[in-house]
């Protein structure tokens, strides 16, 4: 257990490690995607300034006319509606004459790169400037026409510093770069203006990176982006989509350590009281088990007698229930025989009737000199001898206990022949009956007599489940697929318990009309014959059974 616990221990901390470290990264990207997005905002949002300021009307016609009383009034209107630092009008010779910022009014900008760069170009300029101090500022700039000719420049600088104070407030260290890798924007002042390597390799212990990146001292190493003084850092970088810059924040690992040891420090005492519950078990087993070994193996033996006499009386049982099993299959159907042998007697006589109607119609031609005529009356009588005999003949073979030994069977012939028996039946009932069959024979390996005693009580429970209905049908589908299957299907009443329906002895019949052995029979012949009886109720209502008998593949036909 103790190998277990360390094992767990070692797994947890550094599948959560990895977690929580993905999970703070992921959180880090974020917020430099919400960055960079912000800063390009600000960005675009300041851009379209100077190009709409450069046509106003008004600081075009104080250009033209010299007039400037009324411009830094209207660039300050415009100032809170922008949000940027500060709005600036250059004249042609790059002298201050309008401005946000009062005190900078008559300074000249001959010489600032966003005022050069301006009347060279048609379009909107921005430069990056960096003051003395340190500082960055940003200016969009953009020429002033009138008439196709310059009249001024209107500077726009923007806000950027805004940002480095909100990132102040956060506990990661953030920067931005430049195409060239200078860092302009930064939460250290330090850092402006220097490369990232240098940056890190400058920054004094009371600087905001070293609250940033502080690593915790830890028996554990995470993995570290970058390294500052020895102390490992979790870098994420960014780009803004804006003439190459990028950004990058520093994050330390201290949140992600402190969860991981405060789980870490949950499973040792899990681990340590389910140790303790696993000694105070272990000790007082061993006292009852000693015990417990001499009164089991008495037990045991005893045990091992009776078995064995139970086994033997369960040899008995089997090889009784199968003789009963082999009786009830031959008396239900001579009781199925006995049911159909008035009908077969109705139907036998139809045809004694016609016999003697025949005869004596013959007679009375002889008698007048016709044989010609008495002859076709011997050939009517003849017909329903046949007729006579394929009655009787399907009777014997119902009525004669089938055989051990299985032949080659076709399903379609025996359920004409199950069909033939119950003919008379069917026909004082008034069933239609539907029967699909497919175009070839359909061959099982089986008894022949057992098969269509099934299939008799199938129709059988079909006919009485129909007792009753309106238009009463009697749907009959053999198809050969995998399986030769058989489906049976009435619109009757359904069935009320298909758990008990094979069950023997087991009938929704009143008494004298079944005993209920109908079903339970047909089950044991069908799992005899290797194959599956099953029923359920149609969805539209009545009950479907479906018999379901390994097929005679094609190559094991022609050998047989």
């Amino acid at each position: 257990m103790t190998s277990l616990a360390i094992a767990t221990v070692i797994v947890t901390n550094k599948l959560l490690t990895d977690r929580f470290t993905e999970t703070t990264r992921n959180r880090a990207e974020l917020r430099l995607v919400l960055y960079s997005g912000n800063l390009l905002s600000e960005l675009r949002q300041n851009a379209i300034v100077p190009q709409l300021l450069a046509r106003d009307p008004t600081l075009i016609g104080a250009l033209n006319s010299g007039d400037y009383t009324q411009s830094t009034q209207r660039l300050i209107s415009f100032l809170g509606e922008i949000g940027a630092a500060s709005l600036t009008l250059l004249d042609k010779d790059g002298r201050n004459v309008a401005s946000t910022d009062r005190n900078s009014l008559g300074a000249s900008h001959k010489q600032a790169p966003y005022f050069i760069d301006a009347i060279r170009s048609k379009d909107t300029v921005f430069k990056v400037l960096r003051r003395e101090t340190g500082k960055y500022d940003f200016f969009y700039s953009r020429r002033i026409e009138s008439q196709s000719n310059l009249v001024g420049v209107i500077v726009v600088e923007v806000d950027l510093a805004k940002f480095e104070r909100a990132w102040a407030g956060i506990s990661d260290a953030v920067l931005v770069s430049d195409s060239e890798g200078r860092i302009i924007l930064s939460t250290e002042p330090r850092w402006r203006g220097l490369l990232e390597s240098e940056a890190l390799a400058r920054q004094t212990p009371i600087g905001a990176i070293e609250r940033a990146i502080q690593a915790t001292s830890d028996w554990t190493a995470l993995p570290a982006d970058a390294y500052l003084k020895g102390e490992a850092v979790m870098r994420v970088e960014g780009r803004v989509a804006f003439r190459g810059w990028r950004i990058a924040s520093f994050t330390n690992y201290e949140g992600v350590r402190e969860k991981v040891n405060g789980v870490l420090a949950l499973e040792i005492m899990g681990f340590a009281i389910l140790l303790a519950l696993a000694f105070y078990f272990l000790n007082r087993k061993t006292a009852v088990r000693a015990a417990l070994f001499q009164r089991e193996s008495a037990e045991l033996r005893a045990l091992n007698a009776r078995l064995q006499r139970e086994i033997a009386e369960r040899e008995r049982v089997q090889e009784t229930l199968a003789v009963a099993e082999q009786t009830l299959a031959q008396s239900s159907k001579l009781a199925a025989l006995g049911e159909m042998s008035a009908a077969v007697s109705h139907e036998l006589n139809q045809p004694l009737a016609a016999m003697k109607t025949y005869l004596a119609g013959a007679r009375l031609l002889l008698n007048r000199n016709r044989p010609d005529e008495a002859l076709s009356s011997f050939q009517r009588i003849d017909d329903l001898i046949e007729r006579m005999g394929a009655i009787t003949r399907q009777l014997k073979s119902y009525a004669r206990h089938g055989g051990d030994q299985f032949v080659p069977v076709n399903l379609g012939d025996s359920l004409n022949s199950a069909l033939g028996l119950m003919e008379p039946q069917l026909r004082q009932h008034h069933v239609r009956i539907t029967r699909t069959l497919p175009d070839r024979p359909v061959m099982v390996m089986g008894d022949r007599v057992r098969i269509e005693q099934v299939m008799i009580n199938l129709l059988r429970n079909a006919l009485d489940a129909t007792r009753g209905v309106e238009e009463a049908q009697i749907d009959l589908l053999l198809a050969a697929g995998e399986t030769a299957t058989l489906t049976v299907r009435d619109n009757g009443h359904g069935l009320s318990d298909i758990d008990n329906l094979f069950e023997p002895f087991y009938t929704t019949k009143a008494p004298g009309d079944g005993v209920g052995l109908g079903l339970a029979i047909s089950s044991g012949i069908v799992n005899d014959l290797g194959g599956r009886l099953t029923a359920r109720n149609a969805a539209d209502g009545g009950a479907v059974f479906e018999v379901q008998l390994p097929i005679l593949p094609e190559e094991t036909r022609a050998a047989e």
